[in-house]
């Protein structure tokens, strides 16, 4: 879900102008950058579903089992938002914990039941995921959902910033336009792989 991850991002840039864009971005995609040296290192990985194409949109069972588990992604969330707090200040640092954190909230729907509570799947716990993976069309139906209203509440802030300042109407459009440009090609990307 990168392309509703996204959204997200750009719909709370809309009401916390003082954090950047990119620093909203990276941390809607915190979970997943940690992942990816523990995925290349072997201690987390993705194994292919039998009839699925490889590659293809949700076609994998995810075992993500410290950055995706739930007190995982709390505590790299946390980690996220303090890293930052120093430089944008403390309401910075709770948005970005809570966009970080918001990855797992968005990835719960999706993923299939992969999600473990504990990190390492400690205790052996029930793993979480409500598997829409399953339906791709549904799964690329809620991700341009999330981009559309992200893009849009994007959009009308920066519009609301240019009748402040006529001079940035033509700006404001433009990053709307990219808003909803940058997500919508993520998102058929993502879902040309189904």
């Amino acid at each position: 879900m990168i392309a509703g991850h996204f959204g997200l991002a750009t719909g709370v840039k809309a009401r916390e102008q003082s954090v950047p864009l990119w620093l909203l971005l990276l941390g809607c995609q915190w979970l997943d950058v940690v992942f990816v040296p523990l995925f290349a290192t072997g201690v987390e990985r993705i194994e292919p579903l039998a009839g699925t194409k490889p590659g293809g949109y949700g076609s994998g069972v995810i075992y993500a089992d410290y950055t995706h588990s739930l007190v995982g992604a709390v505590l790299l969330s946390v980690l996220f938002g303090a890293l930052f707090g120093a430089r944008y200040g403390r309401r910075a640092s709770v948005v970005l914990a809570l966009v970080s954190f918001s990855h797992w909230l968005l990835d719960l729907p999706l993923h299939r039941a992969d999600m473990p509570l504990l990190p390492g799947n400690a205790g052996n716990l029930p793993r979480l995921g409500f598997g829409l993976w399953q339906f791709p069309a549904v799964s690329a139906a809620l991700e341009l959902v999330l981009v559309l209203a992200g893009s849009l509440l994007y959009w009308r802030a920066a519009l609301g910033v240019a009748k402040v300042e006529p001079a940035l109407v033509r700006r404001a459009h433009l990053c709307g336009a990219l808003a909803l440009g940058t997500g919508l090609v993520t998102l058929a990307l993502n879902v040309a792989g189904m």
